[in-house]
């Protein structure tokens, strides 16, 4: 036994081995202690896969319940998302109605008030043009009635002609024209009948003379015309005698 060992030792020097597994060999039998290690090692590594195997199950329903709950949150939370975009839908659609419906009686408004400062201006301009109408009339007649002689009543004619024209002047620039109703058919409407004259030169209703003037105020009637209408000739008394006469005969 003895030189066995020595055999070993002298083994071992010559591989370089150290002293101290050497001695480590001498105390303990080999195959007794990988059994035993072999025996803790295995206990250890199911243990250990027993206590992985239920960190494991413990650990998925953690996560299992952790994610529902993630799931529900998320859910609601969209929900009221949802709520409260439709809330705003509704609101946005109801401002935009609001809006609308102002803005087109604001529109209305504006063409009222408008309109209504229009008629109010041309109402003052009408007002104040048939104020001035007479004065128009008064210069025709005189022009038409008076007949210079002389040298001085010339220059006086001329004088209030040119006045007459210049009053003329500025109503057409205020949009005023006369009407020229002579040869034209009554329209009750322009004109205004307050003579009648029997002829049958003319047809019934045609105007005859215009005896005093009417004008127009842009497209509408500032002042109706006076006028003569024709009228249908009635027959004269010896007229219908000799009709009857020559029946008899």
């Amino acid at each position: 036994m003895m030189d066995e060992n020595k055999q070993i030792n002298n083994t071992s020097q010559q591989l370089g081995e150290p002293t101290e597994v050497k001695q480590a060999m001498k105390s303990d039998p080999p195959a007794q202690i990988n059994f035993n290690e072999s025996g803790s090692e295995v206990t250890e590594q199911v243990a250990a896969q027993t206590n992985m195997s239920g960190d494991a199950a413990t650990l998925n329903s953690e996560n299992s319940v952790a994610a529902t709950e993630k799931t529900e949150v998320e859910t609601a939370a969209l929900a009221e998302l949802t709520q409260q975009i439709e809330s705003v839908k509704t609101q946005l659609e109801e401002r935009s109605t609001q809006y609308m419906r102002i803005a087109a009686d604001f529109e209305n408004y504006r063409k009222r008030t408008s309109k209504e400062k229009e008629d109010l201006e041309l109402q003052v301009k009408r007002n104040t043009i048939l104020e001035l109408l007479p004065v128009v009339d008064n210069f025709e007649r005189a022009r038409s009635h008076l007949k210079p002689q002389s040298d001085g009543e010339m220059t006086m004619h001329k004088s209030y002609q040119g006045v007459y024209k210049q009053l003329v002047d500025s109503l057409k620039r205020l949009g005023v024209s006369p009407m020229r109703p002579e040869g034209q058919e009554f329209d009750p409407n322009l004109h205004e009948a307050v003579m009648r004259e029997p002829t049958d030169e003319h047809p019934e209703g045609t105007v005859l003379e215009e005896l005093v003037r009417g004008y127009f105020l842009g497209d509408r009637v500032l002042r109706h015309a006076m006028v003569k209408v024709a009228a249908p000739k009635e027959d004269s008394p010896a007229a219908s005698e000799d009709q009857s006469s020559s029946a008899n005969s």
